[in-house]
């Protein structure tokens, strides 16, 4: 029996020291800010305060200290001046295909080894880019990406490996697990939105279901070093996280029942199977059988993804026009940022067990999730919530991750609790990163398009 820790006050041990932090009673229950993680309480509260919705007035009048135009420019800058420029000049293969994985703040390559989460990726951000702001350099990369992965990227079983070196050999095989596959089938079907091509786009349903496959398999044997312990089969918030996003896409551009179906079942399992009751947060692993581990799995949550899952629950009620589904996700985004919040340093920590001590270190990927949650919910609604924790968000990015101050493009990816600089890096970003810049770019130019209007999709709440 499970312990409920909801109103209990809770000391998290780490090499900082203790502190201490409480849980709220119930879901939903946020009306004065709710709790912030370990470090008590988040400074001054973030209070409910009803808005008019009438463009940006109030608290809304300026986002992040600066106007909607401003703030364009902003993310223009830092998606075309800084990533693109970036990887035009040292991420892409165009010779050979493909894009690189490993590189210094300066570009130098720290290996040639091409992975395949990075090519699917890769092709996804790229073609991504090439269908929502144009130059054709970026549909010609993802065009010779595609070549590179095709010739080299499938085993014999026709499953997609998981490392290939600079010339396509392969240097490690399938995953076991699928991802693989998922993040390959997204960048397939993005491609197939970019030429109108048919076989990318059936190459992408084929994969994803074989990913399935791979995954449903009971026997399956998937070492995870980010989880405490590893067992045949087991279940993932990741994995179906990242079928929703996928699954989400997908089916606008594929009338396929059983993708919707699959789609279903993966917004259900994330909401229902991973959710945890006693502690109000999702769990990050369960059993093959979707039940809830009794070893030190069955308090681990992993912050970073359930935050991610839960903005793209939101993408998905959007275009399901799911009212009830974007309640509960903007709900359970809130609570686990409030958890994820580091008082003492800032920033969200990325991982916890919730009976024991917290993952310290701050991972960049976290806090775009974030930023990209909050720019969602800023832009079809009018609660403050929200912009405050957009606000304090991006001001801890800009201050604690960018590399200009140290002559460098880009950002780093992470660090310590303090998110300390580190000289040199081993790599480089090509999804996280930019998949926030273009979201959020889109909806500030949605949003000057209803002179800071939201949309209000369903009315004030």
């Amino acid at each position: 029996m499970v312990q409920d820790i909801r109103n209990t006050r809770f000391q998290c041990v780490g090499a900082a020291g203790a502190f201490l932090f409480d849980f709220p009673s119930h879901e939903g229950d946020y009306a004065d800010g709710g709790p912030s993680g370990c470090g008590v309480s988040i400074s001054g509260g973030l209070k409910m305060v009803e808005q008019s919705g009438d463009g940006l007035s109030g608290d809304r009048a300026k986002i992040a200290g600066m106007s909607l135009t401003e703030l364009r420019d902003h993310y223009r800058a830092d998606l075309h001046d800084d990533y693109v420029a970036f990887w035009k000049a040292h991420g892409v293969d165009m010779d050979v295909g493909g894009f690189m994985c490993e590189m210094d703040h300066d570009g130098t390559l720290v290996t040639t080894n091409k992975s395949m989460w990075y090519q699917g990726r890769g092709l996804w951000t790229h073609t991504f880019l090439y269908n929502n702001f144009g130059d054709e350099w970026h549909l010609e990369a993802s065009r010779k990406a595609v070549g590179f992965m095709l010739k080299f990227g499938r085993d014999d079983n026709g499953d997609w490996v998981h490392g290939l070196d600079a010339q396509g050999n392969v240097i490690s095989p399938p995953d076991g697990i699928g991802y693989t596959g998922l993040f390959v089938a997204e960048g397939l079907m993005e491609y197939a939105r970019a030429t109108g091509e048919s076989e990318p786009m059936d190459l992408a349903v084929e994969s994803f279901w074989r990913a399935c496959e791979i995954y449903d398999d009971q026997s399956r044997q998937s070492p995870q070093g980010y989880v405490p312990n590893s067992y045949p089969g087991m279940r993932l918030q990741g994995f179906e996280m990242v079928t929703v996003v996928l699954l989400s896409q997908l089916v606008q551009e594929v009338e396929d029942p059983k993708l919707q179906s699959r789609l279903s079942q993966a917004v259900e399992v994330v909401l229902e199977k991973f959710w945890n009751p006693e502690y109000s947060l999702n769990n990050e692993i369960l059993y093959h059988s979707y039940d809830r581990p009794h070893d030190e799995n069955e308090d681990f949550i992993y912050l970073g993804h359930a935050i991610e899952t839960m903005w793209m629950l939101l993408h998905e009620a959007i275009r399901a026009q799911d009212q009830s589904l974007f309640n509960l996700a903007a709900d359970r985004l809130r609570r686990h940022m409030e958890v994820a919040w580091d008082d003492v340093y800032g920033g969200f920590f990325r991982a916890m067990h919730v009976n024991g001590a917290l993952t310290y270190d701050k991972v960049l990927w976290l806090q775009e999730e974030v930023l990209i949650g909050t720019m969602i919910l800023m832009e079809h609604t009018d609660w403050a919530w929200p912009v405050e924790w957009f606000n304090r968000t991006f001001h801890y990015v800009q201050e604690k991750f960018p590399l200009k101050k140290y002559g460098y493009a880009l950002w780093q990816m992470g660090g310590d609790r303090k998110v300390s600089y580190q000289p040199h890096t081993s790599r480089k970003g090509n999804y996280h990163h930019p998949r926030h810049l273009m979201h959020n770019l889109l909806a500030i130019d949605r949003m000057i398009e209803r002179n800071g209007k939201p949309s209000d999709l369903w009315g004030s709440r």
